[in-house]
This record gives structure tokens, C-alpha cells and sequence, in this order.
């Protein structure tokens, strides 16, 4: 609330809408995660405003990453692309599109009255919520045991997408950065105290889990945002699909091609990473990091 209700010149407004996003995302996953607890009109209630504010500020993120995609392209292929006067006119595109687009999003005054009021209006409802005490991790269990089991199925529709395998990815990241923020919430060590007494210790483990989400959601991120950049240089060679994007044929085709093979590599790498992260059942391992969330809890 208090980045949407800064004044314009406090925070950079690229800054203020990730960092605003990033928050909204971290909501959504504890609201997940105390679902059960809260009750499914109280959760959908809540979900749906931390998802619409979140869609709000969608297309000014959008705008963002494909510009800072196409950076790290061009930081990756510095011969291929970083001497072609082509890229260098696209990018300036690019940028002005993500300009304009964050600024809209960063003045537009009704737009951010009204999400900050639905977001205040959710703030009185959590000051209001009475959770039981449980042992444990007791009372986001079944939470957390329900954000593994998706995201082991989303990872199983990814890996058998043959059609709009983007899509499928993209979904499967939505519940890996669930567990990465769950786990993050269950490091109740912030920062750790004392020694460490090794890579066992439940402490340990929760951050282990916490990190191998955070690489995976990572690499389905980069995955997704190269997606981006496809589809905008897509609608940028055809009439009516939003501004038109001046780039040559050649230098279209090299750039898909481009893109293409880092998006097939980044697919083999979460697959792999997905593979270990979700090779157990959701049983255990809602077993295990209880285990280990007691263990942390005893140091």
C-alpha cells in the first residue's frame, strides 16, 4: 500500500510496480497456504483482490521484461546480436513502450485509489482472522501439502504439452514460486543465529527447499519471459496487433531463432530441476518439512 500511495517522484515507478507485485505474490501464496483454515468464500474473496490488483499493474511488468529480456539476449549473444543496428532501433522501441507503459500504470491516480482500497479493506479482514494454535506447522498443512501436489502435476502437464508448452510452463511456475514463498515463511531464522551445525539440520533443509524452488521458478521465469519477447515481436509484424515493431525480416527470424533454442534448453533444465524438487509424494513431504520445521524450531 504504502509504494502504490508514495508520491510519483519518491520511487522509481519501475521500482514501485515490482516491488508491488512481488508483495502481491507473497500474499497470494499465504493465502494458499491458510486456505483450509480460512474457508473457500474467505479465500476466494481474498484471492481475487490480490489477483486483480496484480493484473492491474500486468501490463506495465510485461513492458519491463521484455526490454530487460532482450538485454540479456544481446549480453549472451554480444556478436550475433549486440553489433546489428536492427537491435539497437528495436530496444529503442522497446523502451519507450515500457516507459509509457509503467508510467501510465505508476499516474494513473483512480487505478491506484481503488486497488489501495480493496487492499486496506484486506488488511482490516487479516487483522480480524483467528487461526488456531497448532503444533507445528499444523495450521498450513494442508496448504502446504495441496501447493506441492499442484505443482507436481503442473510439472507432469509440462513435460507431456506438446501445444502451447509455454502456457504449460508458465502455470507450473505459478505454484513453484508457491512453494518457494511457503518455504520462505516456514524460515522462521531470519537472519540464522548461532553456528551451523551442518547440512542437515531442519533449519537447513527448509532453506535448501526454499532455494532449489527459487532456481527452478527462476529458470521457468526466464523462460516465460522470452515467451514475452516472441509474442511481441509476433504482433509487431502484422496490422492491427499493437504498435508496429520496425525490425527487418532477417533480423526477426534470427532473434525467434534465437530465442527458440534458449527456450528449448531452459524447458530440458526445469524439467530436470522439477524432477528432484517434486520426487516425493505430497504425504512425505509435508512429513519432512514438519520434521525439519521442528527440528529448526528446537535450536
Amino acid at each position: 500500500i504504502g509504494l502504490l500511495e508514495s508520491d510519483a517522484e519518491a520511487i522509481p515507478a519501475g521500482r514501485a510496480v515490482h516491488e508491488t507485485r512481488k508483495c502481491l505474490k507473497r500474499l497470494r501464496a499465504l493465502v494458499r497456504l491458510l486456505r483450509e483454515e480460512l474457508g473457500d468464500k474467505e479465500y476466494a474473496r481474498d484471492n481475487a483482490v490480490l489477483r486483480d490488483a496484480g493484473l492491474r499493474l500486468a501490463g506495465a511488468r510485461d513492458a519491463e521484461v521484455i526490454v530487460d529480456t532482450l538485454d540479456g539476449l544481446i549480453e549472451r549473444h554480444p556478436k550475433k546480436l549486440g553489433r546489428r543496428g536492427a537491435i539497437v532501433r528495436l530496444r529503442g522501441q522497446l523502451v519507450a513502450e515500457r516507459d509509457a507503459a509503467t508510467e501510465d500504470a505508476r499516474y494513473d491516480s483512480l487505478a491506484r485509489a481503488e486497488v489501495v482500497e480493496e487492499l486496506r479493506a484486506l488488511r482490516g479482514r487479516v487483522l480480524e482472522w483467528k487461526l488456531p494454535r497448532r503444533e507445528g506447522i499444523g495450521t498450513v498443512e494442508p496448504g502446504l501439502r495441496t501447493i506441492y501436489r499442484q505443482g507436481a502435476r503442473r510439472r507432469r502437464r509440462a513435460m507431456r504439452a506438446k501445444k502451447d508448452t509455454g502456457r504449460a510452463m508458465h502455470q507450473w511456475r505459478k505454484r513453484v514460486k508457491d512453494l518457494r514463498y511457503a518455504a520462505a515463511m516456514l524460515d522462521h531464522r531470519h537472519p540464522p543465529r548461532g553456528p551451523r551445525s551442518g547440512p542437515q539440520t531442519g533449519h537447513a533443509r527448509i532453506r535448501r527447499l526454499a532455494r532449489r524452488a527459487d532456481e527452478l521458478g527462476e529458470l521457468l521465469g526466464e523462460e516465460h519471459d522470452l515467451g514475452l519477447l516472441s509474442e511481441r515481436l509476433e504482433a509487431g509484424r502484422r496490422r492491427g496487433d499493437g504498435p508496429r515493431l520496425e525490425v527487418g525480416g532477417r533480423t526477426r527470424a534470427i532473434l525467434l531463432k534465437t530465442i527458440a533454442r534458449r527456450r528449448k534448453r531452459l524447458r530440458r533444465e526445469a524439467i530436470r530441476k522439477g524432477e528432484r524438487l517434486y520426487r516425493r509424494t505430497p504425504k512425505r513431504f509435508v512429513r519432512r518439512v514438519g520434521d525439519s520445521y521442528a527440528r529448526s524450531s528446537r535450536v
